[in-house]
């Protein structure tokens, strides 16, 4: 059975009351994947805007398996050190990865980020030295049209985080940059101008579904319909 573990930040995790883009590709899996696959991970909830922590299992559709390791204002920075023990536990075979935004927003810039993305890698191959992952670059939030430095900062580390990616790919352990969704437009595709409605998690789900098909044979172009 292949083993998935979503890693990434509030857009992954989501909030009480959403489906989540995990979800959106689980369905796109299920219908297109055809052999046994699960999500894994230490965590289940969603996030919870009243308590403002992970405490809420109120998913908009329950019946998924809901593993991952994503956290509300959580990146690079703060799965760096956990994902060596996250992957040894958990048997995770594929590692579709989110992160970014809430780093240069916060925490680091564009180049001490990258660094954060090599710890990663060499800690997840560490505990697994055939493991996959699947790495989306930083989407941008509606921060970049009030804000040139952080526009300046994402553009940077995406530029970053390419060459990384080519870098470190390994044929044993595959490394593959996912394009971002080409039509997400975070005015149409968020309910607040960072966290995904409807259509933007069918985009993100749709832009790691046809990644995965394209460059691994795995599923197949996605069909937000499945």
């Amino acid at each position: 059975m292949l083993r998935f573990m979503f890693v990434g930040d509030s857009m992954t995790i989501g909030s009480a009351g959403e489906h989540t883009w995990r979800y959106r590709l689980w369905e796109h899996l299920r219908a297109s994947y055809g052999r046994p696959f699960t999500f894994v991970g230490p965590r289940e909830a969603l996030h919870d805007p009243v308590t403002d922590a992970p405490t809420s299992y109120a998913y908009a559709e329950p019946d998924f398996p809901r593993a991952h390791l994503a956290g509300w204002g959580e990146g690079w920075h703060h799965m760096a050190p956990l994902i060596g023990a996250t992957v040894r536990t958990s048997g995770a075979d594929v590692l579709l990865v989110s992160l970014g935004l809430i780093d240069l927003g916060f925490y680091t810039n564009a180049d001490q980020t990258a660094d954060n993305v090599r710890a990663f890698v060499a800690g997840a191959r560490t505990a697994n030295p055939r493991v996959r992952m699947a790495v989306m670059p930083v989407v941008p939030n509606i921060r970049v049209e009030a804000d040139a430095s952080f526009a300046g900062q994402v553009h940077r580390f995406n530029e970053l985080l390419a060459k990384t990616i080519a870098d470190l790919d390994e044929p044993g352990s595959s490394l593959l940059l996912v394009p971002p969704p080409a039509a997400y437009d975070f005015h149409t595709d968020t309910y607040d101008g960072t966290h995904p409605n409807e259509s933007g998690e069918h985009r993100i789900a749709g832009a790691f579904a046809d990644a995965m098909d394209e460059e691994w044979g795995l599923g197949a172009p996605y069909s937000a319909s499945a």
